[in-house]
């Protein structure tokens, strides 16, 4: 079991989980181009991504109504959808690292940026829907950096913050974990890199995802 009150790990999807930048980044282009509006960078949308859509809209084109976030939002899920069937790819060594981290009988959940269907499209189409005992998407209440993501995990689950780590990829992930004074681990894997993370104050940052169950097991058994 479990030791020290570590009792769930609840995970970012896309760049923690999820080796899906270029996916977000191409259809989110698309529907850039589809508006005919100022394109931008990869690095631009790295900055978004584990944002709400209608956030990420709003931060990458400020000027815009919220009614035309919302048509850029729209657009953005047809390019995924239509795109992103059948290429969504875990990265290395996460069943792994899940199944270890079962085996130790850690409680597993996720909060991610993501719609509900997009999230439950792709758990279906990686094979992992059955590591987690409950998930929480952006469609469904307050974007990251808000806490309620996490907050909603932790009720449905009956686990306090104080038996609860984040881990994720973006300061959006950090700031949430903040904001419901809940522990964090970076990983530096994904959009953000180590240095930008670190700003944040997660307990350690770590290079692999299957760093984490040997991590866990010096420092919180």
């Amino acid at each position: 079991m479990p030791k020290k009150g570590i009792k769930l790990l609840v995970f970012d999807w896309d760049g923690t989980l999820a080796d899906s930048e270029w996916l977000i980044v191409y259809a989110l282009q698309e529907a850039i181009k589809q508006h005919n509006l100022d394109m931008r960078t990869r690095e631009d949308i790295r900055n978004i991504i584990g944002l709400g859509l209608m956030e990420a809209a709003a931060v990458l084109f400020p000027d815009l109504s919220p009614p035309d976030h919302k048509i850029l939002a729209d657009s953005y899920r047809h390019h995924y959808s239509a795109y992103a069937k059948g290429k969504t790819a875990l990265f290395p060594d996460v069943i792994e690292t899940l199944n270890n981290l079962q085996e130790m009988d850690y409680k597993m959940a996720i909060a991610t940026g993501k719609s509900r269907k997009g999230l439950d499209n792709s758990l279906r189409e990686c094979g992992v829907e059955d590591f987690f005992h409950f998930t929480r998407c952006a469609d469904e209440t307050y974007s990251k950096p808000h806490p309620q993501m996490l907050l909603d995990i932790m009720n449905h689950l009956f686990i306090a913050a104080e038996n609860t780590m984040m881990i994720g990829d973006s300061e959006y992930d950090l700031q949430m974990a903040s904001n419901a004074k809940v522990a964090s681990v970076a990983v530096s894997y994904g959009t953000q890199n180590r240095e930008r993370l670190l700003k944040f104050g997660p307990v350690t940052c770590l290079e692999k995802l299957s760093e984490l169950p040997v991590w866990l097991t010096c420092n919180y058994s």
